[in-house]
């Protein structure tokens, strides 16, 4: 091995597995032979595959360095604003390896399944007093399905009405998946501009709102972290034209026990398991994206679906308005069932609790930090706060320079240039799991990289210096990106 086992501290620098070990190591030993030893027939004799040969050491080494490399929640802080990367505790985890849920299998009859099927009816019923919405259905596998989802039960409410639309309201605060989720039902998205409050005017939706369009997808609380207060008279707003009001439900975090979206006037909402009800995700999955909506859209949810008939869980495919199948089977369960232990673990109290000290986590960031960097919205937000690099760009520091910066401090970045209506943007969620004193560890880092914005400039352009990989160039790697692994 040529390379320096080690570059900075207990930073490994790990070589490939066909780079470690001896010619003859084992992980294990083989089993005293009971038969006489035969040849293989000629036809399976073949080159023997390029494997290395590794000690138990080496292989249980190599894979534990690997995951040393990764920054995951249980590291540490991850304030990714819009994506609550909150904390997600380890009982879920030990009830979704119970082996009558790990062992179940989808393809099993419902009489056999009654458990499994009675946990998912059972969490329809938690998320639909969470938000106050008549029906539920578990089964997209993420929250973008989730917004296909519910725009799909839209469009498919509007046919059944025998009612053509073009356009869909999307405001410029809506999460970035919007307008191609309204895309792929056929509506032409049409951007509505927040007003200076960076929240949505009733004014712009009546401007704008017409019997060609469809409906509004709102986020809510909107992707500056701000609650949109106007909601219940945008909705009527947009019943009285004979739209629907879809809500992007993945900042539910800030308003579980706090907010009844049913009474709001919202029509449907999508949520975030793996946001809001802290089961696990990043890294490609998977999720789930519920969708809630009012009765008058339950017809068309997706098939199947779980119902109880005579104390018998089964599941029902006998939906002929249903915009039909989105996922085999019913969903993720795996999720599922971590985030009904959460909820449970939880309680009504505790989700409300967690809520409300997701908001006052934020806003203790946000007063905070106002005079080290420009806070284009300078009013109470929500579960996370939007800061800019505005102050900084007098000495030609940006936000990719800071962000990059708090790695050397030992954070992972907030979300970076998000949401779009904010230059330079730098969004912070910190959550309700993290405590004063890790928020006070990452506000001091956040206030000793604005100090050094402005006295050495130089130090952040050349951020991170102690991690194991070095700044990468960024616009090499989108021109010339490489796909080879």
């Amino acid at each position: 091995m040529s390379e320096q086992y080690a570059s900075t501290g207990l930073v490994f620098d790990e070589p490939l597995l066909w780079e470690k070990g001896s010619k003859g190591r084992q992980g294990f030993s083989m089993p005293v032979r009971d038969v006489e030893k035969c040849p293989l027939d000629s036809d399976l004799e073949g080159d023997l595959p390029d494997l290395p040969d590794l000690s138990e050491p080496d292989v249980v080494r190599h894979y534990t360095r690997l995951s040393q490399w990764n920054f995951c929640v249980d590291t540490g802080m991850y304030p990714l604003g819009s994506c609550t990367m909150k904390y997600n505790p380890k009982v879920n985890e030990k009830y979704a390896a119970l082996e009558g849920f790990a062992g179940a299998h989808p393809m099993v009859p419902s009489f056999l399944s009654q458990g499994v099927l009675k946990l998912m009816y059972d969490l329809e019923g938690v998320l639909r007093e969470i938000t106050g919405l008549d029906a539920v259905t578990l089964q997209p596998a993420a929250g973008a399905q989730g917004e296909l989802a519910g725009m799909l039960v839209i469009n498919a409410y509007h046919r059944a009405g025998n009612k053509k639309h073009s356009k869909i309201l999307v405001p410029d605060t809506a999460h970035g998946t919007n307008p191609a989720s309204a895309s792929l039902c056929g509506y032409r998205p049409v951007s509505v501009k927040s007003n200076e409050n960076g929240i949505l005017s009733a004014r712009a939706i009546s401007e704008v709102m017409d019997e060609d369009t469809a409906g509004i997808m709102v986020t809510n609380p909107n992707t500056l972290g701000l609650f949109e207060e106007n909601v219940s008279e945008i909705a009527r707003i947009v019943h009285a034209k004979g739209g629907q009001v879809y809500c992007d439900g993945a900042n539910m975090n800030a308003m579980m026990g706090v907010v009844d979206l049913g009474r709001t006037g919202i029509d449907v909402l999508h949520l975030n398991l793996h946001k809001t009800f802290s089961t696990p995700h990043g890294g490609g999955g998977p999720g789930a994206g519920p969708v809630c909506v009012k009765k008058h859209l339950e017809p068309f949810l997706p098939v199947p679906r779980i119902v109880l008939k005579d104390g018998v869980y089964e599941i029902d495919e006998e939906y002929p308005d249903s915009v039909g199948r989105l996922h085999s089977f019913y969903g993720n369960f795996g999720v599922m069932i971590r985030a009904y232990s959460y909820i449970l673990t939880m309680g009504f109290a505790g989700l409300k609790k967690a809520s409300q000290l997701a908001v006052l986590n934020a806003n203790y960031i946000r007063t905070a930090l106002e005079g080290d960097f420009y806070l284009p919205y300078d009013r109470f937000c929500m579960h996370e706060c939007v800061f800019s690099d505005k102050f900084q760009r007098e000495d030609k520091v940006i936000t990719l320079d800071m962000a990059k910066r708090l790695i050397d401090f030992g954070f992972h970045p907030p979300t970076v240039y998000f949401p779009l209506v904010v230059d330079g943007a730098i969004m912070i969620e910190p959550t309700e799991t993290e405590s004063k004193e890790t928020i006070d560890q990452f506000i001091s880092a956040c206030k000793a990289i604005a100090r050094e914005a402005k006295e050495n400039p130089t130090l952040l352009k050349d951020a991170p210096s102690k991690s194991k990989v070095k700044r990468l160039d960024e616009t090499a790697a989108a021109r010339r990106p490489c796909l080879l692994g």
